[in-house]
């Protein structure tokens, strides 16, 4: 066994999926997610070494897919000396323990494989902590398979064989007991994390600053467009989920419209529901957002299928009412005759730059309130304007003088309000009489 374990390379697997009438469009199985499964394992490290595809009118309750399935699965194991078996669909916690038993080495599912990739990638406090979340979620109900082998402890006087009667608790209620702790403390302190979110959010609000939220599916270039926009060298790297830890910098549209362009972690099909769960605390910045960029890869031949995953996730986190613009990337590399075009869409190629200055006039166009940066000199029995201007502009700076001098961005309808103090940046617009 030893021999047979030396020769097995840890990181080859034989990947498994069925497509089964019963099954909903998210638990089914194709080739094409069976391919973006072999990709995701690549993103871990790992290779695939086999695969093995069954169509069926329902699944196995036992095994999922059929015996005979297995034994072929279990073939393609010994002939590639592959180490692990992974699934396209989810496994109960039941089949997963029975497949490994059968199979002699550990089986998993997609949502376990996105969660180690996910851990490999989560950098900050805030995604590990997200992470870690998950994966205990994961785990919960699984512990039953990983402590299978153990025989139950019952209080003296029961019905157990000899030897093993113990203190009435086993292992398996102590591990339990222990993650479900371990899972509310990580929820109290992702609690934290979204109570000083809120308190920064609030901060923008009070200040003005719209934040732009960019969404999509993961590679589709969202880190590429973030650098191209900023000029920033935040690292984007052609892999899935290269992005877990949300990135914020400053874009400024104009001289007055300034906004936080926010990268989020991608999305993509199958997204297991407890990740999603866990970073809630990441991903309700959509719902506060004052626009999303929702970036979407023309060169991929799946970019419909792949948008319709993303709709249907920004429905899920109650962000549908945010203004969106669809913002299809490598434009460059699109080989239908006709790029999809009309209001709030814009065709870009973050790499090439292509089509950047059009977006930034999307954003404007959205956002500019047409605001004018302004000086304004106020006499020191006026301070009450000041207040207002704290409150309803964005002041920059103040010095106190002769007069107060302020220099802020100021909405039209203020400044008409306080005209006779604004002495640079702005003018009343003239009557037609006065032309």
């Amino acid at each position: 066994m030893t021999e047979l374990a030396e020769e097995k390379n840890v990181n080859r697997a034989v990947l498994v999926g069925l497509n089964a009438g019963c099954l909903s469009r998210e638990e089914n199985a194709d080739e094409e997610s069976l391919e973006e499964l072999s990709a995701l394992l690549e993103t871990a490290g790992g290779e695939t070494v086999g695969t093995a595809f069954q169509s069926k009118d329902s699944p196995d309750a036992r095994t999922f897919i059929g015996e005979g399935k297995v034994g072929e699965v279990k073939e393609l194991l010994q002939n590639a000396k592959a180490a692990m078996v992974i699934f396209d669909n989810p496994l109960s916690p039941s089949q997963q323990r029975v497949l490994t038993e059968e199979l002699g080495v550990p089986v998993l599912d997609r949502a376990a494989l996105i969660l180690d990739i996910f851990a490999q990638r989560a950098r900050t406090r805030e995604g590990r902590l997200q992470v870690e979340l998950a994966q205990y979620k994961y785990l919960l109900p699984r512990l039953t398979g990983m402590w299978g082998h153990l025989v139950r402890q019952t209080a003296s006087g029961g019905k157990s064989p000899i030897g093993t009667r113990g203190p009435g608790e086993t292992q398996l209620e102590t591990d339990r007991r222990h993650i479900r702790r371990k899972i509310a403390k990580l929820e109290e302190e992702l609690k934290e994390v979204r109570r000083i979110r809120a308190t920064q959010r609030d901060r923008r609000i009070k200040n003005e600053v719209p934040v732009v939220a960019i969404v999509g599916y993961t590679n589709a270039g969202k880190s590429t467009l973030l650098n191209a926009l900023t000029n920033s060298e935040i690292p984007a790297n052609n892999r899935l989920f290269d992005t877990l830890d949300t990135t914020t910098r400053t874009l400024e549209i104009s001289d007055t419209c300034t906004v936080l362009l926010s990268d989020t972690v991608g999305f993509i099909s199958k997204l297991p529901h407890h990740l999603v769960d866990a970073f809630q605390a990441t991903l309700e910045e959509l719902t506060y957002a004052d626009l999303l960029l929702h970036v979407i890869d023309v060169s991929n031949p799946l970019w419909r299928e792949q948008t319709r995953v993303v709709e249907q996730l920004i429905y899920d986190l109650k962000a549908a009412q945010t203004p969106r613009i669809d913002v299809y990337n490598k434009s460059d590399l699109y080989v239908e005759e006709i790029l999809p075009h009309g209001e709030d869409i814009v065709a870009v190629s973050a790499k090439t730059g292509q089509g950047l200055d059009g977006l930034l006039a999307a954003i404007g166009k959205r956002l500019d309130k047409g605001a004018f940066r302004v000086v304004i000199h106020l006499p020191y029995d006026k301070g009450g304007i000041l207040d207002a201007l704290y409150r309803e502009a964005r002041v920059e700076k103040v010095e106190y003088a002769e007069t107060i001098r302020v220099d802020a961005v100021c909405a039209p309808k203020l400044l008409g309000q306080i005209r006779e103090y604004v002495t640079e940046g702005w003018a009343p617009p003239k009557e037609p009489w006065e032309n």
